[in-house]
């Protein structure tokens, strides 16, 4: 998900900017040529640090610029598929919830919640197990394991992130605390699924 590496890249120094100190243009090039941008290997950078120029600059021939390379370290973002990932619940629509982690929200579809069948309590906007009675709402920490992605390239904001939640381990914090109290014999067990009425 997230990781330090280490880079080496060109940024372009305009004419205007080559009077100014070298390192300050470099460290402010570098963060507007690279922060928020997706590299070859999708990794969104969020942060560029230890930023130095590398050697002389280059001019090319009708280009008043000099292309100076630089080297740097990088903090990255990259999903990863079948990563456990923890976020915050940011929005309850009727066909699931969007989960925010890092930069990206990831779409959890309702049947992708809960081995219950849920309703839909629109005029509180959360989801609710039928038999369970947990319910999901905005605001929630939850647990969940990516299952599908597709990156956006040209805007991060709108890659298309799957999650699912119904497996060991994964569900909202408070389940998991709660399922954990019935095995260890500190709490009640809760309905699982749908029983005999």
């Amino acid at each position: 998900m997230y990781k330090m590496v280490e880079r080496v890249d060109t940024v372009r120094i305009p004419p205007k900017l080559l009077g100014a100190p070298l390192k300050d243009v470099v460290e402010e090039l570098t963060h507007e040529s690279f922060e928020g941008k997706i590299d070859k290997e999708n990794n969104l950078t969020i942060l560029a640090i230890n930023i130095e120029p590398e050697g002389s600059g280059r001019i090319v021939h009708g280009d008043g610029a000099v292309y100076q390379q630089v080297k740097f370290s990088a903090l990255v973002f990259k999903p990863e598929l079948h990563e456990v990932v923890q976020g915050k619940v940011c929005e309850v629509l009727r066909f699931g919830a969007f989960v925010r982690f890092g930069p990206l929200d990831g779409l959890l579809h309702i049947s992708q919640i809960m081995d219950d069948r849920i309703d839909i309590d629109e005029a509180n906007n959360r989801l609710v197990g039928k038999d369970t009675k947990r319910d999901l709402r905005t605001g929630d920490i939850v647990r969940a394991r990516i299952v599908a992605i597709s990156i956006n390239e040209v805007n991060y904001r709108e890659s298309k992130i799957g999650l699912t939640m119904r497996q060991p381990g994964l569900g909202k914090l408070e389940w998991l605390e709660e399922d954990r109290k019935v095995e260890t014999g500190g709490g009640k067990p809760k309905k699982k699924g749908r029983g005999k009425k």
